[in-house]
């Protein structure tokens, strides 16, 4: 079973650098893939070498921080020539790509880079000085626009708002040239805003939103979702695995409330996004659920979850703090009553020294902050010395509070990653996510003997720090906001953190 996930994990990872880097270095996918994953190659090691011992902090932190160092320096060693890569900061091929379906690329519609560059990556003059005059002095005093692949870069001083520049340059382009340039708005290295510009393949792409809105697709995933949660329900409330066929009237009913109430969490994470993206503009397909039958690699829990693929770039930083904060709101405001009726229905029973955050059999609510709170309000009685062994609604809870929990953690392209985005700025959000790659790491020492809980820095460590900027990615959020992205983070720490000796002593 562990080495089935672990082979997934590492093919996963290989898919995952390969369609990122690939096309920006020389370096061997192979030689990258084999540094990602060494951490994990070295922890195994050493539980095989030692017998299960736990793995020395100060190594453990020597690998997590010399593998991304040594990471960038095999991409930056085989960087390709700037006339088939990226420009440095990338704002412009990541909000394309955003844009795009997988594995397109300009290449695809030559008649629609004909129209903005000529074949040495230049404008033609008239459409230049055209450009020129898209960039009022007295909003953004243009200085100079400078060529790059299928990239228009355009530097110079702002003199207004940044709201008020984007909006007023956006609409000048887009009277003068119509919908053949994407804008961007971002900082630069120096901190000085810039405009960025590339050629629009939605104006070739007329049919991707049909392509996107597949909702036959996503009722038969439904669907089958919905069989295979019941069926993991139905060996959650004790039905063997022999009994399972043929189906039993009594047997699905034991099954059903699993299936109800892990389908209304990951219902309510999930539509909440896709509402807004609808909210907004932006393309995005449905939801996306994704069955798998709890018989098939001992995955009990019936599905793997939900998906949402949204396909074009986000319009500001606003529209991105949304898209990031309310799918995790929404689903712990479901979460919440679902744990807590599911709490309240479970058995206690005596703590032992396998009792943990992960052991339905014997688990115990104190290692996190906020279900300890929660099993105490659902079970006045519990004591310090009470572990639970869980009813399946309240494993359903748990699945949400998981998801949630991973959702928000402030690193790349997860919720929370979004969050710090917005209210940070990119290379703030970025940094901010490497420093929770290392708390959580550190974190994983406190429930060193609960090994589970060492996927979660491992799944942080594979996953790159930088989201990708939004069109406007340099007009700030507002103090509402901001307020609602800090309760956010704080409720990850809620969730995370155990709960500490005083107020365990206070509740039980």
């Amino acid at each position: 079973m562990v080495v089935l996930w672990l082979l997934l994990l590492s093919i996963i990872t290989y898919i995952s650098i390969q369609k990122s880097v690939s096309s920006i270095t020389r370096t061997p996918v192979w030689l990258l893939w084999l540094v990602m994953m060494m951490p994990l190659l070295i922890w195994i090691l050493w539980l095989v070498i030692t017998g299960g011992e736990t793995i020395p902090l100060p190594l453990l932190l020597g690998i997590f921080l010399t593998c991304p160092f040594v990471y960038w320096s095999l991409i930056q060693l085989g960087r390709r020539s700037p006339d088939t890569s990226d420009s440095p900061s990338s704002p412009s091929t990541q909000s394309s790509e955003a844009s795009d379906p997988p594995g397109r690329d300009s290449a695809t519609h030559p008649s629609l880079n004909n129209m903005i560059f000529s074949a040495d990556n230049s404008m033609d003059r008239d459409d230049e000085d055209a450009l020129k005059r898209c960039f009022p002095w007295s909003v953004y005093y243009l200085k100079g626009i400078e060529h790059r692949a299928q990239v228009l870069i355009c530097t110079g001083h702002l003199r207004a708002s940044s709201e008020v520049a984007y909006r007023t340059i956006r609409d000048n382009i887009e009277k003068q040239f119509g919908q053949r340039f994407l804008v961007i708005f971002q900082e630069g290295m120096n901190g000085k805003p810039f405009f960025a510009l590339v050629p629009n393949m939605q104006v070739a792409e007329n049919t991707d939103q049909q392509r996107l809105f597949r909702p036959v697709v996503a009722m038969v995933l439904l669907l089958a979702t919905i069989c295979t949660t019941t069926l993991a329900g139905m060996m959650l409330a004790g039905v063997p695995e022999e009994d399972l066929f043929p189906l039993n009237r009594d047997f699905v009913l034991q099954g059903l409330p699993y299936c109800v109430a892990l389908l209304l969490v990951l219902a309510a994470y999930h539509f909440s996004q896709y509402f807004v993206a609808r909210r907004y503009q932006v393309r995005s397909s449905l939801p996306y659920f994704i069955p798998i039958p709890p018989v098939v690699l001992s995955f009990p829990f019936g599905t793997f979850g939900a998906f949402l693929q949204v396909r074009s770039p986000m319009p500001n930083r606003k529209v991105l703090f949304d898209m990031g904060f309310v799918g995790p709101i929404i689903g712990i405001l479901v979460t919440l009553p679902v744990l807590w009726w599911g709490l309240a229905h479970s058995d206690p029973v005596g703590i032992s020294p396998e009792s943990s955050l992960f052991s339905v059999e014997s688990f115990d609510p104190k290692v996190s902050f906020l279900i300890a709170i929660l099993s105490k309000i659902a079970l006045p009685d519990l004591t310090v010395d009470t572990a639970l062994h869980l009813h399946p609604v309240a494993i359903a809870g748990c699945l949400g509070i998981l998801v949630t929990t991973i959702n928000l953690m402030p690193v790349g392209q997860l919720n929370g990653g979004k969050i710090v985005h917005a209210m940070f700025g990119q290379r703030t959000g970025a940094f901010i996510g490497q420093i929770a790659r290392l708390l959580v790491l550190l974190l994983a020492f406190v429930h060193q003997n609960q090994r589970e809980f060492w996927l979660l820095p491992i799944l942080l460590f594979f996953m790159p720090s930088v989201d990708e900027p939004a069109l406007n990615d340099v007009s700030e959020l507002d103090n509402r906001r901001d307020l609602l992205g800090l309760a956010a983070l704080a409720l990850l720490v809620l969730i995370i953190l155990p709960a500490p000796p005083v107020i365990t002593q206070l509740l039980f």
